[in-house]
């Protein structure tokens, strides 16, 4: 049987990229809506009613009354920021731990993660879980992510330099009142007791991220080596398709220059670790496509998931 799938929200920037990748599947079928009747309720309702799945990729308040607009008959991946923390939502990061693909198989209400989030979660958690890291950790975490990731209207700011609110800068940071809306999932699926400090930036290039958590070794139990980290995350992401941790050398090899559009066009996400010993520094670092892995390659995985079919069906 071919599943039914509604993308409620297909014209923005996920939107677009998830229909993308499912348009030319021959095991799903789409439904679409026009654009007058993408803001119709009743048009919705409908479409929400018909779908096996339905994927939401709209503003968190538009999210909250799609779920309410739908029947307990349709699944849903929500991509919003509404439903991450929230009870009864399984988190939609396969690999958060070790068997979390059955929990995203059997869920009707699946929560797409944060492009920041995730990165941040694949490398915190395993720490924490491991205890490497006290859940009481004050994490600093830096990143830098395409344009992309502020969707259209930061788009239009950033490529038509005619806008009156035009951006000339090639990079900026934002965020600076420290209250980001990834911050609370990265706090509770990281394990983290303590918020961590997250800062933002942006730079001049469309899609691409990376995710950086500075580290002094001996802030941490028992002063645990470069080493010691590296097989934390190394043996958390044994075996995983998406999510893979560079070797010593491939990380010293890159330590000069690390690409933050390495991975575009991909739902993979890769993790490093570069540290010095000699000086009790560590830097972990995950890059990814932050409208692959980090939005629409993670709703398409996700989506293979609750249907029961090979995780990368889709995406390779």
């Amino acid at each position: 049987m071919t599943a039914r799938i509604f993308i409620d929200g297909e014209a923005g920037t996920t939107g677009l990229q998830i229909a993308e990748r499912l348009g030319p599947r021959g095991d799903l079928s789409l439904i679409h809506l026009d654009e007058a009747s993408r803001k119709n309720a009743g048009a919705r309702k409908a479409a929400l009613a018909e779908a096996d799945v339905a994927i939401l990729c709209l503003p968190d308040e538009a999210a909250r009354e799609a779920v309410a607009l739908a029947p307990e008959s349709t699944r849903i991946i929500d991509a919003s920021t509404a439903h991450r923390t929230a009870s009864g939502w399984v988190f939609g990061y396969p690999e958060l731990e070790a068997g979390h693909e059955a929990e995203i198989a059997g869920a009707r209400l699946v929560a797409n993660p944060g492009c920041y989030a995730l990165s941040s979660i694949a490398l915190l958690r395993p720490l924490v879980a491991s205890g490497l890291m006290p859940a009481d950790f004050p994490a600093t975490i830096n990143a830098v992510s395409g344009y992309s990731g502020g969707g259209k209207s930061l788009i239009r700011r950033m490529e038509d330099a005619s806008a009156d609110d035009a951006i000339s800068s090639e990079f900026f940071y934002y965020g600076l009142g420290l209250e980001h809306k990834h911050v609370p999932e990265i706090q509770a699926h990281g394990l983290l007791a303590t918020r961590p400090l997250f800062v933002p930036s942006v730079g001049r290039y469309r899609q691409g991220m990376i995710v950086q958590v500075p580290l002094q070794l001996a802030a941490l139990p028992g002063t645990p080596s470069v080493a010691d980290l590296h097989g934390c995350l190394s043996a958390w992401y044994a075996g995983r398709r998406f999510v893979t941790v560079a070797g010593p050398g491939d990380a010293a090899g890159r330590a000069a220059l690390l690409d933050p559009e390495a991975l575009n066009g991909t739902n993979h996400l890769r993790l490093y670790v570069f540290g010095n010993d000699t000086h009790g520094h560590a830097v972990l670092a995950a890059q990814s496509d932050n409208l692959g892995k980090g939005a629409s390659g993670s709703a398409v995985q996700n989506l293979n998931i609750m249907l029961g079919l090979a995780e990368e069906t889709g995406l390779e």
